[in-house]
């Protein structure tokens, strides 16, 4: 029987998306309780040295992040275990980088390095719209927020633009036909579309019929899906592959195109 909560993860537990290598040893960093999910985050130690090689181990990345060189969203983050999520800016100051952590066309994070401009602000996804014990309005957003007295127009599902330095709300995306969206779960996570119809199933789920920009449809959960712009404009900038995802064989011809090329 467990006494207390679980401190390990071994490697062949841990998400797919991680990408870690099944031979490079037992255990994974474990995350820590924050405001992504285990299953849904990257702690910071795969990110400093997996991803970006700016270490080599994991009491290297330590030694990185008690120096307080590494922000998540403006705050210094120490932990090498903190966990990072889906619109989280994870900026290394000293080296003058900013990267935004979005999903790609088959759903694995990627570091998105992204502009001074664009790394002021975040897109949280309001989960719950409630009012506490001494009736002031709330939105609880994805990444774990509570945002007090907000437009009494936003409601489940919407987006909201979120300043980092302050934490308040500078936009609103509606959750509505017509805006563009990425799904964040599921077998179509990472894709990008416009949302074209939602079929109300009351005591079900309800699903979300998506078109990308190839003319592609498919379906999802609607509490999968993360509104990211209106139909013209994406708030954010989008990773390589635009958030279309293509078959085997459109990925095998361009393979060749870039072989030749390089050729």
């Amino acid at each position: 029987m467990a006494r207390g909560p679980k401190k390990h993860l071994k490697r062949l537990n841990t998400p797919k998306h991680w990408m870690l290598s099944k031979m490079d040893g037992i255990w994974a960093p474990r995350p820590s309780q924050g405001p992504h999910k285990l299953r849904e985050c990257l702690p910071l130690m795969l990110i400093l040295r997996n991803r970006l090689k700016y270490a080599l181990t994991g009491k290297e990345t330590k030694m990185i992040c008690m120096e307080k060189l590494v922000t998540v969203d403006g705050k210094v983050r120490t932990d090498p275990n903190f966990p990072a999520g889906f619109m989280d800016v994870v900026e290394m100051p000293k080296a003058a980088d900013a990267f935004r952590l979005i999903y790609d066309c088959k759903g694995r994070f990627v570091l998105h390095r992204v502009s001074d401009e664009e790394k002021k602000f975040k897109l949280c996804r309001v989960n719950r719209v409630d009012v506490t014990l001494k009736k002031i309005p709330v939105v609880v957003t994805h990444d774990g927020r509570t945002i007090r007295y907000p437009d009494p127009l936003i409601k489940t599902n919407d987006t909201v633009k979120v300043d980092i330095a302050t934490g308040k709300i500078i936009g609103t995306l509606k959750f509505e036909t017509g805006n563009m969206c990425m799904v964040t779960k599921g077998r179509n996570s990472g894709r990008v579309g416009i949302m074209a119809h939602i079929e109300k199933h009351p005591g079900s789920f309800d699903i979300a019929i998506i078109r990308d920009a190839a003319g592609n449809s498919f379906s999802t959960r609607s509490e999968n899906v993360f509104v990211i712009g209106n139909k013209d404009e994406c708030e954010i900038t989008l990773p390589k592959g635009k958030g279309i995802k293509l078959d085997i064989i459109q990925e095998r011809d361009n393979i060749v195109k870039m072989r030749k090329l390089v050729a």
